[in-house]
């Protein structure tokens, strides 16, 4: 029986991670049985995600892969790309089901993000975020040295240098874009001329090849109401827009014009040059993105399903008009709006409490018992997602895989 748990480590075509051998007796579905379990095993297994130990991560694939075809259809249709930004689910196996459905690469928030990513077989990664510390620059470039596909970002005329710098002395030619502010003044460098003479320098400088530019408005992703959402996302978007025109005037490369995100992905091509979304929450969705409304319904964004749940057990029925569940700020976030109970009316869920969430009755569609299992769709789903090590990629209510969250903490 010893040998039955030693570890039989290999690639998973399927799910993207590595996996040892549990004989099936073995019950109880805990987060380490299951990872152990290969993929051939776990199809077999018939395992029914309401077995799995709590709280647990879950994502529905009818509507992840609904999501991925809906944002592919809609960006195709209107002449751009998706380039899906990896911070939202950290997770290989979903950036190698985007570029595989379209996607012309992905996006990371912080070079450890891309790291990871690269390890696992992703290719076309974009930084979004300049890296200003020696340390951090010098990761970027060992990076690219194995990456042909990775791009970095830069604002200011001292990073440039620095990366010129360091490309040298790494003996790469390193692919930059010039990140534009687009009024949120919290990165990038103003539009207009500064923005023009940033890109002029990185074109000059030994060691760099100017790709083009970003520009990602992230107060516009969540404005409740598409019209007006539309009116400011456009708005917002002008200036880098007359930016890049400058550039391409000047001869410079512009073949990149990314930015926009899940609030804006049918709306950012009506701006001259953008080539790109950086969605990143459609995948999953939430309950901050259901909550701003979309072009067909004002009061949902339906253009997205939920695909993203957190498997929660009722731990005390006790109290009037209240239970207790197991999925508290540890599981959930403290993020607000609140999550979702899904399928359910009348109730409200608070996940104040470290441990414990709270699901308050108001004129419920049903009642819950201690040991009864439920779902929740998240507040926010990115910082969710970085709460746990794998997710449950479930079909109907049978556990098809679990993708390892490989870039979870990976905040450097």
């Amino acid at each position: 029986m010893k040998n039955t748990f030693e570890s039989r480590r290999r690639f998973l075509l399927t799910a993207g991670t590595a996996a040892i051998w549990i004989p099936t007796a073995v019950r109880g579905y805990s987060s380490t049985e299951l990872r152990s379990l290969e993929a051939e095993q776990l199809k077999s297994a018939n395992i029914s995600k309401w077995e799995l130990d709590t709280p647990a991560l879950c994502v529905d694939l009818d509507a992840l892969e609904a999501n991925l075809t809906m944002m592919q259809q809609t960006v195709t249709s209107n002449g751009i790309a998706s380039r899906p930004h990896a911070k939202t689910h950290k997770c290989p196996a979903i950036a190698r089901l985007q570029i595989e459905g379209g996607s012309v690469g992905i996006c990371t928030a912080k070079v450890s993000e891309a790291e990871a990513m690269f390890e696992h077989g992703v290719n076309e990664i974009l930084l979004t975020t300049t890296n200003v510390s020696p340390s951090k620059i010098t990761r970027a470039m060992n990076l690219r040295k194995w990456c042909t596909g990775f791009i970095q970002a830069t604002d200011s005329s001292e990073n440039a240098r620095s990366l010129s710098e360091a490309a040298q002395a790494s003996g790469i030619i390193a692919d930059v874009v010039v990140d534009i502010d687009p009024g949120m003044h919290r990165t990038g460098i103003s539009p207009g001329q500064p923005a023009l003479e940033l890109a002029q320098l990185v074109d000059q400088l030994p060691g760099l090849h100017l790709r083009g530019i970003l520009c990602y408005d992230g107060g516009s992703q969540h404005v409740k109401g598409f019209s007006k959402r539309k009116a400011q996302t456009l708005e917002r978007l002008a200036a880098a827009g007359e930016t890049y025109g400058l550039m391409q005037r000047s001869g410079l490369n512009t073949e990149i014009f990314s930015g926009g995100g899940t609030g804006s992905y049918n709306i950012d091509h009506e701006t001259p040059g953008f080539t790109d979304v950086q969605a990143g929450s459609y995948v999953f969705m939430d309950a901050q993105y259901l909550a701003i409304g979309g072009a067909n319904d004002p009061e949902l964004y339906s253009d997205f399903r939920p695909s993203l749940t957190i498997l929660t057990t009722v731990l005390n029925d006790q109290y009037d008009g209240r239970v207790t569940t197991d999925a508290g700020a540890k599981a959930c976030t403290i993020n607000q709006p609140w999550p979702i109970v899904k399928g359910e009316t009348g109730m409200q869920y608070r996940s104040g409490s470290d441990e414990f969430g709270t699901i308050l009755y108001d004129d419920p569609s049903r009642s819950y018992r201690v040991n009864d299992k439920l779902e929740v769709i998240a507040s926010h789903c990115d910082p969710v997602v970085n709460l746990y090590d794998q997710m449950y990629a479930v079909r109907g209510d049978r556990v098809e895989a679990i993708w390892r969250v490989e870039a979870r903490g990976m905040s450097s």
